[in-house]
């Protein structure tokens, strides 16, 4: 069973993105030197994210306690409403099965037919039934 570990960083004083830049070639190392079977960093208008997949548990918590991603951590562009840490994918993961298309609204296309409906009005006669003129 595959273990991912998300690390969400969020804009702050400067952008994640330069955050990316300073600490992420350290994060990737240290994720490959310690058993990262695969990694994705995710660029967002907010933020980036990295996901990073381990064999096992031990190997992920492990790597979370590392003294180099905890100097990345605490180096955040907002350390206090900057950061997510959390096992599972999250952030940029997609779904695994694509979203099914919807129907395109076409131009030519009409509205249903209502059907109508068939009222008899009849009028009242002058005398009731009974009392109608036999003539």
């Amino acid at each position: 069973m595959d273990h991912w570990l998300t690390i969400e960083v969020f804009d702050g004083e400067s952008t994640a993105s330069l955050w990316r830049l300073a600490r992420g070639d350290a994060l990737t190392e240290a994720a490959l030197t310690n058993g990262a079977e695969q990694w994705v960093w995710h660029e967002h208008r907010w933020g980036v994210v990295l996901e990073i997949e381990f064999a096992t548990e031990e190997r992920r918590d492990a790597f979370r306690t590392l003294p180099v991603v905890t100097a990345a951590l605490d180096a955040v562009p907002d350390p206090a409403r900057g950061l997510l840490v959390y096992p599972g994918r999250g952030g940029g993961a997609g779904s695994r099965m694509p979203r099914r298309p919807r129907p395109l609204p076409m131009a030519g296309a009409g509205a249903v037919p209502v059907p109508e409906e068939k009222v008899r009005i009849g009028l009242a006669e002058a005398l009731p039934p009974m009392f109608s003129e036999v003539g």
